[in-house]
């Protein structure tokens, strides 16, 4: 947010988004683990957390954007 020059009233400049990157591995290592995560936090842009989770049935649902009118007709189908 931004004030104007003169006067009390404030205006957006830009809008921040945040973006997410998912890296799903089925089988790590022990020996490689801290290999793999140097290589990450070494590549991640400017700004980016890093943040390491188990992945579960949640995390991947998260990932669909919802569709109602889809939804719809398969229950009008079935």
């Amino acid at each position: 947010m931004l004030m104007q020059e003169q006067g009390t009233k404030t205006y957006v400049d830009a809008v921040l988004k945040t973006h997410h990157r998912v890296i799903q591995l089925s089988t790590l290592n022990a020996a490689l683990c801290p290999v793999f995560m140097d290589v990450l936090l070494k590549n991640q842009p400017e700004g980016v957390q890093l943040s390491v989770t188990e992945h579960t049935e949640a995390d991947f649902q998260a990932r669909f954007k919802a569709r109602p009118e889809l939804e719809g007709l398969i229950a009008q189908m079935n």
